[in-house]
């Protein structure tokens, strides 16, 4: 019989926002199992349909970079708010996005590319150096690009501390033989809508969801739209507007646009590629958000304090 401990009932807490007891019961019911125990409480009404974000420890800089038709993104972290005002590190964030545009998200790859200046010659060696000069930790944590054959990789960096640095940054490529001026005014504007709007899991397009996430979303709604009593023809037109509410969700494409929410980002596509004479296809995106995924360590404050002043 598994043991369900106290931090793995608030582990779950903390994932769904549901109520202790629930989460004990989840995990009762499902042997431990988070993922499962997580399901077990949405079909219950009992939590949200997507975990809350933890909170997050990772400091530092999300940089951005392009030239012509490609653009990087990277994560330099670092272990306080207050280095990432420090110009040399500012300096070290800039320079490395700048380079990651040779490395194609590759964060080994960006790591053994030559670094002018430093004594190791290498991005990973000027980290390093930079560690020993700063005095804190740091870790170049992610990276990721998008480029296009013919059209524009439109950036935004919001939260912005310095010309390409910020707390998110956001890549957006729009394929197209038109007008190179207007796409990427489209596409900076899609880019501040999915800084805004956070399209999770990652897809432009419908087809482009996991058929296993849109299966498990589906079994949820049935089995919710199921305890309401209604026929099974109702049930049925339920769960498929559900899915389709799901997309709208998930799928950039089909968001409501922020810019002007009378019409979907497809919408806003198609009405561009008309005024062009020409397609307009988005063919990727990538965002960034400082710290994303990584759990802070909480901390008693006071605790803190009264041990560095020698009396706990």
């Amino acid at each position: 019989m598994t043991t369900i401990t106290a931090s793995l009932v608030k582990e779950l807490r903390d994932m769904t926002g549901a109520g202790m007891m629930d989460c004990k019961a989840a995990l009762t019911e499902t042997a431990g199992d988070k993922e499962a125990a997580v399901d077990w409480l949405r079909k219950k009404g009992l939590a949200k349909a997507a975990k809350k974000s933890g909170r997050t420890a990772a400091e530092g800089l999300v940089g951005v970079a392009s030239s012509g038709t490609k653009a990087s993104v990277i994560e330099l972290n670092s272990e306080t708010d207050f280095v990432s005002r420090n110009e040399q590190f500012q300096a070290l964030a800039r320079k490395v996005a700048e380079l990651s545009l040779a490395a194609d998200g590759d964060v080994a790859a960006i790591g053994a590319l030559a670094f002018e200046g430093s004594a190791g010659g290498t991005v990973a060696s000027a980290i390093t150096e930079a560690v020993a000069t700063i005095g804190e930790n740091m870790t170049l944590r992610r990276a990721g690009s998008v480029s296009v054959s013919d059209g524009v990789v439109a950036t935004y960096v919001h939260g912005a501390v310095a010309d390409g640095l910020g707390k998110l940054g956001v890549l957006v490529g729009l394929e197209s033989t038109g007008d190179k001026a207007k796409l990427a005014e489209l596409g900076k504007k899609i880019a501040m809508h999915v800084a805004a709007h956070d399209p999770r899991p990652a897809a432009v397009r419908t087809e482009e969801v996991d058929p296993a996430v849109v299966e498990r979303e589906r079994a949820i709604f049935a089995e919710q739209a199921a305890a309401s009593g209604k026929p099974a023809a109702v049930v049925e037109k339920m769960v498929e507007g559900r899915i389709r509410k799901f997309y709208e969700e998930v799928t950039l494409l089909k968001q409501h646009f922020v810019i002007n929410p009378d019409v979907t980002v497809e919408g806003a596509v198609e009405a561009l590629a008309k005024e062009l004479g020409t397609p307009v296809k988005v063919t990727a995106f990538v965002r960034m958000a400082l710290g994303e995924g990584v759990q802070k360590e909480e901390s008693d404050f006071a605790a803190e304090v009264a041990a560095a002043a020698g009396t706990k």
